[in-house]
């Protein structure tokens, strides 16, 4: 099975790019049977990267310690759980995860387009191919996955610690789904600049290929955030790690474009910064692939064999040439029929929208690649740390909170008077009565204090917006159609998907903004050394330390756990175990930290250290709105889902324009 699965990579290879130089091939010399015979290589190519994967995965689960990636990430007392998700917890496992995601993508956009949209589809299959033509060239000469041991092991070396855990069994897959999930828009905006189609129809096309990638990249980098919460044992859930930059800047950069496309089909306008956002997307995928792998910057997410920098770095060179050169090349095919006609517009709204969002991509791309710009040009790398990003992003994220609240409800065009007090004076009045209230019961002091006071009266504010956005649909469909209040609701949301959809995840946000503001302004710590009995003081909680329970040794792993008691106001309220857990052939013991969340605070515990006496060392974090940001994450899960969903009067009007196309090419043909 590994000689089957080797082999298919290399039939993959061979036919990805016998299928680029035919559908090229058959594009300039308009041959049609080289376009026939190019037609099936997605299916193929697919075919061969799940052969490969099937036989990785059979060796995990059959402990089959022949194969170096096996032994490496995998061992006998690993559960099956694990043992599946082994296949991604390494760079090589990890690309070809990554080519299957991608071949299946490719697959899926085939099946779905090959009739529809026959102008672009060669173009945007020669694309796809040719991306994973790169990725299959790494995986059969440069980090082959199914590289022997002369003379297997009877056990493997076991999963890094940190990764066996729930969150980061599924953060790496959805983190992937995003990231590969933008190639397929990537490739039809490339389609339509070569076949000279740019009116809206790619992008039309691509919208929900768009929104689902959206989507898993931003449940990925939740999800990796959880799993820092209660994996890294730190009492925090970002730390602006390179790698967490890497996976949150494409993030920025599509939600920029998430909005600013919709000014492009309501107002035919900002084509080329349009397609330079989704071509900075893809690219910005291709770099937090590069960081993870460059083994340039340090990263407790990068993997232990950096060893492909240069490959995707050259890969990135020419990505970004030739989007450069083809935007460029159609400068006057992309030209914007309207201008915006006023500041106080939605267009400028979601243009200043756009730059906000831009603005903290650049602050976090600077800060991700500053230490090799040091080091290159000083011979000294310097890291940028937390308080430069909080210093220059926090203040432009609450402008782009702010922007969610008036960008959807102000007037297209031009906006009056009257329009602005309709829409905003309820939301503002509730906005600064929630102010001068939080005022009166919470002292600002330094600069935390007052960024968290601004946060939650700008979320009370965008919150405001929202519900009277729904309100006054709700009342003008029970007016219309004597419905109830819950029902009105309901329709006015299913026949108008995207718009109230979009509001649904905006109230996401806002729980994410006010969680991060209430969290990093309000959280404390403490840290003492505590004998048996003996507790620690900390807000209105008594924490106690009972005893040591040191559980039986496993040939993987040994554990001792410390058992605490929680009160509050003199009641017991929880019974906490942190621990440590002690691998074999680790050096580092890995901490298991225990969390009591609640909706208005969690209560974080840590065993920092223990003694031969069985006292120990206890550090507690007070972690206040944590849950909000979980709660939220779910409620964007919700309003995406509800923007995605199939609407059957926009699916009438596809129709509809293809057979008006359609139409218009048979005379032409004939």
């Amino acid at each position: 099975m590994n000689d089957f699965g080797e082999f298919a990579l290399l039939v993959a290879l061979a036919t990805a790019l016998y299928g680029c130089v035919s559908y090229v091939m058959a594009v300039r010399g308009n041959r049609v049977d080289l376009y026939l015979s190019a037609d099936k290589t997605p299916l193929i190519v697919w075919a061969c990267v799940a052969i490969a994967s099937a036989a990785l995965w059979r060796a995990f689960l059959t402990d089959d310690f022949s194969l170096q990636y096996v032994w490496a990430y995998s061992n006998r007392e690993m559960g099956t759980f694990y043992k599946i998700a082994s296949f991604w917890g390494g760079q090589k496992g990890s690309l070809l995860f990554w080519t299957l995601l991608l071949t299946t993508y490719m697959s899926v956009a085939y099946l779905q387009n090959r009739k529809k949209n026959v102008a672009l589809m060669p173009a945007a299959m020669t694309v796809m191919l040719v991306i994973v033509v790169f990725f299959l060239f790494l995986l059969n000469f440069s980090t082959n996955p199914f590289e022997r041991i002369p003379l297997p092991p009877e056990d493997g070396r076991g999963l890094n610690p940190l990764l066996q855990n729930y969150w980061m069994v599924i953060h790496p897959p959805t983190l992937y789904l995003g990231y590969v999930g933008f190639t397929v828009p990537f490739a039809f905006a490339i389609a339509a600049l070569i076949t000279k189609n740019l009116d809206d129809g790619w992008i039309r096309l691509t919208r929900k290929w768009t929104l689902m990638a959206w989507f898993f990249l931003c449940m990925g980098n939740l999800f990796g955030a959880a799993w820092a919460y209660v994996e890294l044992g730190w009492g925090g859930y970002w730390a602006w790690d390179p790698v967490e930059n890497a996976a949150f800047m494409p993030l920025l950069v599509a939600t920029a474009y998430l909005h600013s496309v919709m000014i492009q089909e309501k107002k035919d306008m900002m084509k080329v910064w349009n397609m330079s956002l989704i071509l900075l997307t893809f690219v910005m995928t291709i770099f937090g692939t590069f960081i993870t792998r460059s083994g340039l910057i340090q990263s407790v997410h990068t993997f232990d064999e950096a060893t492909l920098g240069y490959y995707f770095l050259g890969f990135l060179g020419v990505v970004i040439a030739i989007c450069t050169g083809l935007i460029l090349k159609r400068l006057p095919l992309l030209k914007s029929k309207n201008e915006l006609d006023s500041f106080l517009s939605r267009e400028s709204s979601f243009l200043f929208n756009n730059l906000l969002l831009l603005g903290i991509g650049f602050a976090t791309f600077w800060g991700t690649i500053f230490p090799i710009i040091s080091e290159a040009v000083r011979g000294v790398k310097i890291t940028v740390g937390p308080p430069f990003y909080n210093q220059v992003n926090v203040p432009i994220g609450l402008a782009l909170l702010a922007l969610i609240g008036i960008g959807p409800l102000i007037a297209w065009r031009r906006a009056t008077l009257s329009n602005l007090k309709k829409n905003f004076l309820k939301p503002l009045a509730a906005a600064l009565l929630f102010g001068a209230a939080l005022f009166a019961f919470v002292p600002l002091g330094g600069r935390a204090d007052i960024l968290a006071y601004v946060a939650f009266v700008l979320c009370v504010f965008v919150m405001g917006c929202i519900v009277s956005e729904f309100y006054k649909g709700a009342a003008a469909r029970m007016d219309l159609h004597e419905e109830s209040g819950l029902g009105a609701l309901g329709a006015l949301t299913w026949r108008n998907k995207r718009r109230y959809g979009g509001y649904v995840v905006h109230v996401g946000v806002v729980l994410i903004f006010a969680g991060i503001a209430g969290s990093q302004a309000y959280g404390t710590h403490d840290q003492k050394h505590l004998k048996k009995g003996e507790s620690l003081q900390i807000r209105d909680y008594t924490v106690t330390y009972e005893r040591l329970l040191a559980m039986e040794e496993t040939s993987v792993k040994s554990r001792v756990i410390a058992q605490v008691g929680v009160y509050k106001n003199g009641r017991r309220i929880w019974t906490g175990q942190p621990e440590k857990e002690f691998y074999k052939g680790q050096n580092q013991p890995v901490s298991e930290v225990d969390v009591l969340s609640s909706w208005r605070e969690d209560v974080y515990l840590i065993l920092a250290d223990f003694t031969e006496d069985e006292a120990a060392t206890l550090k507690v974090y007070i972690n206040p709105m944590v849950s909000w940001i979980w709660t939220g994450g779910w409620i964007i899960a919700f309003g995406t889902v509800v923007c995605m969903w199939p609407d059957r009067l926009e699916e009438r009007r596809r129709v509809m324009r293809q057979k008006k196309q359609e139409a218009a090419f048979s005379p032409a043909q004939e």
